[in-house]
């Protein structure tokens, strides 16, 4: 089996991987339904035998340890060699260390293209909530914009803001956006939006992936309060591209005037017990005023399409939960991110059905129907234009155990009308996904976690 996939020189022949990926392709779409078809899975029984095994515990192909080490550690599936470079780029930025918020939203405002405003949204109520004791309000800054929205913030309540931001690198030099112009991708434009996108919406806890410039987010948000960590990808594929800013990764900031630190873990998810290339981030924060303890975790799983991806992204979050389950004790959990999956994939009924944790998705709940979850998200977190066509679909999620926190209200898409027909990147919004926020009730009968 080996020699197939190694050559005689110990190298792996890109071929046969290429050629083992189709087959295992074929393993998990063939069905026993016709003459024919009962054929091809005869024949996929063999290579399955010659080229991997299934799993005893799970019943799920699993591909040879060669392959697999391939598929989950390679960050730019290529032999090109890596440009090691460190996180420096934004250091000469300067911004008063006591700037308002209502100051740094004007800032980035005078920085933003003329005539290509961001999106401005609204927040949508959970259908029959009663809308007592939100914790927020909001109120009109004639000064600055009319969507503009102050946070109050309240210590039973959390404020979560999730959003791929879309790494400088990969962005501009690799993920071929048809309709994106050049001049929308470059950094000098999109960071001001990025800041301006998170700090409209005073959220309590930031998480973000495809962090690649971490010191750049991290000194601006010091000017309002927040401290944070990065943990990158073990093997980022912006290491791979000209000009790049270091590493990607997932990255987490909290309110230091709301939350203490308890402590941070971080994670190389595996699969199949081989570390793969994506990572999760957790922190166990304690509101101060209260003494509540919450533990917040982003992550970022695996891309591109395919049953043997979606398989390798529900290993993932099998590993991911095991990962929250050891390290969040009988805190709430919000976790959330960008899982590249839809809602039809496997990872996404784990997350929903996991035995350690009671998990529900904010943005379904916020729609009440007899439906299932998986049929009341949104229709699209991401909607883009690359050389393979349009994409619109719902990949990025906030989830919290239900249990012991409530949602009471989530931040709204932009309509296709408001977004415009090249989609997004764009001129007026900075990222290929959208922001998701999502204001989460604490339970009142929650009991305070102390170590």
């Amino acid at each position: 089996m080996t020699d197939l996939i190694v050559d005689e020189c110990g190298k792996l022949n890109l071929n046969k991987i290429k050629e083992s990926l189709e087959l295992a392709e074929t393993l998990a779409k063939v069905s026993l339904m016709t003459p024919t078809s009962a054929k091809q899975r005869l024949v996929a029984r063999g290579i399955e035998l010659k080229f991997g095994h299934m799993d005893a515990n799970s019943g799920v192909f699993v591909p040879p340890k060669e392959l697999l080490m391939y598929l989950v550690r390679m960050g730019s599936f290529s032999s090109a060699p890596k440009i090691l470079n460190d996180d420096i780029q934004d250091n000469d930025l300067v911004l008063p260390k006591n700037i308002s918020r209502n100051e740094l939203l004007q800032h980035c405002q005078k920085q933003i293209r003329v005539g290509h405003p961001i999106f401005k949204r609204h927040f949508k109520k959970v259908d029959g909530h009663n809308g007592q004791d939100y914790g927020f309000k909001f109120r009109k800054l004639n000064a600055v914009t009319k969507g503009c929205s102050d946070y109050i913030t309240n210590p039973n309540s959390l404020r979560v803001f999730q959003w791929n931001i879309l790494s400088q690198a990969l962005g501009q030099m690799n993920d071929h956006f048809e309709k994106c112009p050049d001049e929308a991708l470059e950094w000098n434009h999109r960071k001001f939006y990025i800041i301006e996108e998170i700090v409209e919406y005073c959220p309590d806890v930031i998480c973000l992936q495809e962090v690649d410039h971490f010191n750049f987010i991290k000194n601006i948000l010091k000017t309002q309060g927040y401290t944070g960590l990065f943990f990158p990808k073990p093997d980022s594929p912006c290491m791979y591209i000209h000009g790049n800013n270091g590493p990607d990764g997932c990255a987490i900031f909290y309110r230091t005037d709301k939350f203490e630190l308890i402590n941070s873990e971080s994670r190389i998810l595996e699969i199949w017990r081989v570390q793969s290339n994506q990572v999760a981030l957790l922190v166990n924060l304690k509101i101060k005023e209260t003494g509540q303890e919450v533990c917040i975790t982003t992550t970022h799983l695996k891309a591109r399409k395919g049953a043997l991806l979606s398989t390798l992204r529900n290993e993932q979050g099998k590993d991911l939960l095991n990962f929250v389950a050891e390290n969040s004790g009988h805190r709430p959990v919000v976790l959330c991110g960008d899982f590249n999956a839809e809602p039809v994939e496997p990872v996404y009924s784990t997350i929903i059905n996991s035995q350690n944790l009671e998990i529900s998705s904010a943005y379904a709940d916020c729609n009440n129907s007899n439906i299932g979850s998986a049929e009341r998200e949104p229709p699209y977190t991401t909607w883009k234009i690359r050389d393979e066509g349009e994409i619109c679909h719902t990949i990025d999620y906030i989830f919290y155990t239900k249990n012991n926190l409530e949602v009471e209200s989530v931040l709204e898409f932009p309509t296709g009308e408001e977004i415009g027909e090249n989609r997004i990147p764009s001129f007026s919004y900075p990222s290929d996904h959208f922001s998701l926020v999502a204001d989460l009730k604490i339970g009142v009968n929650q009991t305070v976690t102390k170590l």
